[in-house]
């Protein structure tokens, strides 16, 4: 095996064809920082700051990189990359998925370091970036932290069983109640931790009864020592899948075992869900998260500059901060959006640039339209109410507003056909597709209908003006 000096020395060899082939800006903030760990056999492995670094390297300078690579190594060279902590996040498991050892991650990535010692008997979904220790805590969500850390030390020990967290998107909901599954494997508090989204748990539960195996995925659930359900307002209108997880409910509390949950909003707000279950939601603790403020926004953008490898001056971060306030995610977002200007632009990263971002964001937020905006436009034209847009109606009248509003929110915005379904009473994509199908035939054929429909769609087009 060849030693780490002779994979520098393949690498620097690299460095200098590939400086020549992208610009000084782009060399300095993605090749810079990558290290060579060992060159064998044709493959030089080399050592990325984190998983969005080497997705970036991968999407726009692969090319660059292996072509380099064989020049100075050979034509049967390859390329392969590590990161310094294991990044894999379980986005679609199954209800039950026996751990399979020495299975790689999503991305196939070599990792340097091992997050826990030892592995459970089934996949617990938990992301291992989503930890107290990279959790800014700020004014804005310094009680939810505080509530969530209790629970992560002594779960089920404390009255907070449920520890609801709500807020609105983008604001570390997702990531502070898997901090908590995370700290209690980590600490040996809790040895079966699962972690799984409304949408999953749904489709799981379907499944399992087209399988005919109801009871074993009942049976699976409620083994858990704790149970972390994200976004549970996707349960409304969902009979048979609330029916199920009350019951799972009811099993894990009596156990004495920990639920967490997340919502975009108050438990007692949660419409189209059981009365019942909306109860036993607000059992223990319910906590919000609010959006960021100044001082937090800086330091999320620090951290996260920290975490992917990358400089950013601090103006900029600054100036970024000061004028994206509305979430996490699109504080985030900007920040690579910026990088990605000046890397592809081959323009220096400095507030003017910031300025540009910031201002498209702004264009593109003050034109996006929610599923509820439709919704309430809709019902007040044809003169139903919302509930019965969302609701199992089958009146004629409801019936073509439903259609015309699942049509318009396929049109207007981005969502999947699954969740445009989910935010109409949890019908299924197929729904969909035939509501869209029956206002398309109605739009073409009838006059009046069409007047309608425009006057709809005018009055969603105002709110972005």
């Amino acid at each position: 095996m060849e030693t780490v000096t002779e994979a520098n020395g393949v690498w620097q060899e690299c460095m200098k064809i590939i400086h020549g082939r992208v610009n000084n800006l782009s060399y300095k903030t993605w090749f810079e920082p990558v290290v060579p760990v060992s060159l064998s056999n044709h493959s030089l492995v080399l050592k990325v700051p984190s998983q969005f670094f080497h997705d970036w390297l991968e999407e726009h300078y692969s090319t660059v990189v292996n072509e380099s690579v064989k020049v100075v190594v050979g034509e049967n060279a390859r390329v392969e990359y590590t990161i310094s902590d294991e990044d894999i996040n379980e986005t679609e498991p199954l209800f039950y998925r026996p751990a399979q050892p020495g299975r790689p991650g999503p991305q196939s990535l070599p990792a340097t370091s091992q997050r826990f010692s030892a592995k459970p008997a089934f996949e617990s979904n938990l992301n291992p970036r989503y930890t107290f220790d990279n959790f800014i805590k700020g004014d804005s969500n310094q009680f939810a932290r505080a509530a969530a850390y209790a629970v992560a030390n002594n779960p089920a020990g404390t009255s907070f069983n449920p520890l609801v967290v709500y807020g609105g998107v983008g604001l570390g909901k997702t990531h502070l109640i898997q901090s908590i599954g995370n700290y209690a494997r980590q600490t040996g508090r809790a040895e079966r931790v699962l972690y799984v989204s409304s949408e999953r748990f749904t489709v799981d539960f379907v499944d399992a009864i087209q399988k005919d195996r109801a009871n074993e995925f009942s049976a699976f659930y409620r083994r858990m020592d704790i149970l972390i359900v994200d976004d549970i307002q996707f349960f409304a209108g969902k009979e048979k899948t609330q029916d199920n997880f009350f019951h799972t409910f009811n099993a894990l509390h009596q156990s004495g075992k920990q639920i967490i949950l997340s919502s975009d909003r108050p438990p007692k707000e949660l419409k189209g869900v059981d009365d019942r279950l909306v109860s036993r939601f607000t059992w223990g603790l319910t906590v919000d998260v609010q959006p960021p403020d100044l001082e937090t926004r800086i330091a999320i953008l620090r951290k996260k500059s920290e975490d992917d490898g990358i400089h950013m001056p601090d103006d900029v971060i600054e100036y970024v901060a000061a004028n994206v306030t509305s979430n996490i995610r699109e504080l985030e977002g900007s920040l690579i959006s910026i990088l990605a200007k000046a890397s592809l632009n081959n323009r220096e990263i400095s507030v003017d640039l910031a300025k540009e971002v910031v201002r498209s964001l702004a264009v593109s937020r003050k034109t996006a339209v929610t599923v509820e905006d439709i919704q309430k436009i809709v019902s007040d034209v044809f003169d139903v109410s919302e509930e019965q847009v969302r609701g199992k109606t089958r009146k004629q009248e409801i019936v073509i507003a439903r259609q015309t509003a699942m049509y318009l929110t396929k049109e207007l915005t981005q969502l999947p056909l699954k969740t445009i379904g989910s935010h109409f009473g949890g019908r299924d994509h197929s729904t969909v597709i035939y509501a869209c199908q029956i206002i398309a035939e109605h739009l073409a054929n009838d006059d009046r209908f069409r007047e309608k429909y425009d006057r709809i769609k005018k009055k969603i087009e105002m709110i972005g003006m």
